[in-house]
């Protein structure tokens, strides 16, 4: 005759072994909600004058998707958290993701944009004067430069990396 064990042994897991799997299987769980929520990054944008450069993420993105003129133009007002001092006639280089410059990207400054759209990952300005007074006005000390990732009409916005440029020869 066989005999089976009782108690704690009947089961296999006793009290303190179940609450130790409860556990585990909780925190796997609480480790997949935390990865769930964490959002994918979007693609960089990068600013370089001379030997000093800046880079960011997106301001605004919708991975593919139209933000919508407004929208976009809304992102492009807000504050760039990155600045970079500009001294005249330095050369101003902008390197995009390949996933911006697939669809295009046009720069904007002061919230218009100044160029056509490009798509290539890398562009330089060279010798243009971004502090240029107007007539009869002194320097701007500070641009706000966007770079606006756009198809090439210009109809579908898709999204915005904001940059703070300072005049070094203010």
């Amino acid at each position: 005759m066989t005999s089976l064990p009782r108690g704690r042994a009947a089961n296999g897991l006793g009290p303190s072994r179940r609450r130790r799997a409860v556990a585990a299987v909780g925190a796997v769980s609480a480790g997949l909600l935390v990865l769930s929520a964490c959002e994918k990054p979007t693609p960089m944008a990068t600013v370089t004058v001379g030997n000093s450069s800046v880079a960011t993420e997106a301001e605004c993105y919708k991975d593919g998707d139209a933000l919508g003129r407004e929208a976009a133009t809304e992102c492009v007002g807000k504050k760039a958290s990155d600045t970079i001092s500009v001294p005249q006639g330095e050369t101003l280089r902008i390197g995009v993701d390949p996933e911006i410059a697939d669809e295009g990207w046009a720069l904007w400054i002061n919230g218009q944009q100044a160029t056509p759209p490009f798509k290539k990952t890398y562009y330089a300005f060279q010798g243009v004067d971004l502090f240029a007074g107007q007539q009869g006005q002194p320097a701007p000390k500070t641009l706000n430069v966007s770079i606006v990732q756009q198809n090439k009409s210009g109809s579908e916005l898709q999204g915005v990396w904001n940059f703070k440029l300072e005049n070094a020869d203010a």
